[in-house]
């Protein structure tokens, strides 16, 4: 199991390039994560959700993502509460007393989600949730120490010497956990590292005579990787250069979800790509409104933010806007939420740019699709991820057509897109087409899933290369 002293210490990564390491090498190997907190999530083969880096560790493994790498998801829809994800499937939304609560019942399926992929696989590399030293949350935990204690694994302990402070994050984690606890960790791991090595060493020496816990390696700070983001949101991403590239700008909703839709146009030559946080109305070519999971919530937020009368000046200047499952229903006129699936019950009003109107229910739609933009017909491949049903004389004109169904919706003049789709910049001819609806004309393309197929690699041969290698070998036989 690997646990980090911090969230965003490198603990999705690491499991990432062990599967890998370990698959390449042909173990028989699975990803696990027993409780995730994220709002970037992915449908399974099995038809279920599971977050994000699960199904990107499983991509590492080479096997298909299923619902019992991740058996339980959290999603934050407000500060207080967040929808629970069990086996795949919402059981609706607990606050934090609630779910405290529930947390015997978790229990149970989270060993037996561990116990069916433990009878099928040669070893199971599980990835904690924020760290073990929170000692308020340690009563029925889990995500980390009473996991590993339940099936009693080994644990190695992954700090970010990036954020500074490296010896003092490991040595304190460390001290606050009980007997039991500190000696179940086999090692650590620093992540993040640039620099001599040389310099990092008398440090190194000091922690092992501390601690007596071995550092098994010292990872590489690895810029440029480009793989599915847990849940952090980057501020501003995009290659391209010149006076030509097409700027794409996507507001940071509050409660923005499954933004690595966004992630084809990170690294593309032609697109500048920004998110846009509170306070900034920028001028683009195009405006992505992205998923929320409080759409309602974030619906008004864009009006706060000044958000309306910056794309009804964007729209009359001639520029595109595109929404995505909860952006695409914010672009109607109203969103209706009648059984306070996303909070209080009650409707806001949309933007009013399609002719639309949609109301949210309990039951979640979530469908591995392929098919086609339209009227273009482009190729397109992704997942549909949604609570609610659109309804309205836009829907008449579909943005794709998926699975052999109409799904989305256009604006009669063609400037106004929605849809349901995640993962509709994915596929190269849709991402072309999407591009050049927005105005773009340049030359050039980024393989999406070669570049995140050769970054699982390098991930790979960067653990290889620097971590102890007699550790690898134990578990890779």
């Amino acid at each position: 199991m690997v646990q980090g002293t911090t969230s965003d210490a490198g603990k999705s990564l690491l499991v990432a390039g062990l599967c890998r390491v370990l698959a390449r090498r042909g173990v028989s190997v699975a990803p696990f994560k027993p409780q995730n907190m994220a709002l970037n999530s992915a449908v399974t083969a099995d038809g279920g959700e599971i977050g994000r880096a699960q199904a990107l560790q499983a991509e590492a493994a080479g096997i298909p993502a299923e619902v019992d790498f991740n058996p339980v998801l959290l999603k934050p829809a407000t500060d207080r509460g967040a929808q629970v994800i069990v086996g795949g499937r919402s059981i609706g939304t607990l606050d934090a007393v609630a779910y405290h609560d529930y947390k015997a019942t978790a229990r149970e399926a989270v060993l037996a989600a561990h116990a069916r992929l433990a009878a099928r696989f040669e070893v199971i590399v599980v990835e904690g949730a924020g760290s073990p030293a929170e000692v308020n949350l340690r009563e029925h935990d889990i995500a980390n120490m009473g996991f590993a204690e339940a099936v009693d694994c080994p644990v190695i302990l992954v700090a970010d010497i990036d954020r500074g402070g490296v010896f003092a994050q490991l040595v304190g984690t460390l001290e606050l956990l009980s007997a039991s606890e500190r000696a179940r960790v086999a090692g650590c791991v620093i992540n993040r590292f640039r620099g001599d090595p040389a310099l990092l060493q008398p440090g190194l020496d000091w922690f092992t005579e501390y601690t007596g816990k071995p550092v098994l390696g010292t990872l590489p700070f690895l810029p440029g990787l480009h793989l599915d983001a847990e849940d952090r949101l980057d501020g501003s991403a995009g290659s391209g250069e010149g006076a030509d590239r097409l700027r794409v700008v996507v507001p940071a909703l509050p409660r923005i979800s499954n933004h690595t839709d966004l992630d084809p146009l990170r690294d593309h030559p032609g697109v500048e790509l920004l998110f846009a946080g509170p306070g900034e109305t920028p001028g683009a070519d195009l405006v992505v409104l992205p998923g929320s999971k409080n759409v309602r919530a974030d619906r008004a937020w864009l009006r706060e933010q000044g958000w309306d009368a910056a794309l009804a000046r964007h729209l009359r200047y001639g520029g595109r806007v595109l929404g995505i499952c909860g952006g695409y229903q914010m672009l109607g006129h109203w969103i209706h939420d009648p059984e306070g699936c996303e909070g209080e019950p009650g409707s806001e009003a949309g933007l009013g740019w399609l002719d639309l109107e949609t109301t949210l229910g309990p039951e979640k739609q979530l469908h591995n699709v392929t098919g086609r933009l339209e009227p273009e017909g482009a190729t397109v491949a992704g997942y549909e991820i949604h609570q609610g049903t659109t309804t309205g004389s836009d829907t008449a004109r579909p943005a794709a057509t998926l699975d052999g169904r109409p799904d989305g919706a256009r604006s009669a003049d063609d400037r106004v897109r929605g849809t349901y789709l995640h993962g509709v910049f994915d596929e190269a001819e849709a991402r072309r087409t999407l591009l050049a609806w927005a105005g773009w004309s340049g030359e050039g393309d980024s393989d999406h899933h070669r570049r995140r197929a050769d970054s699982l690699e390098r991930l790979a041969d960067a653990v290889e290369a620097h971590l102890d290698p007699a550790w690898l070998a134990s578990w890779a036989g």
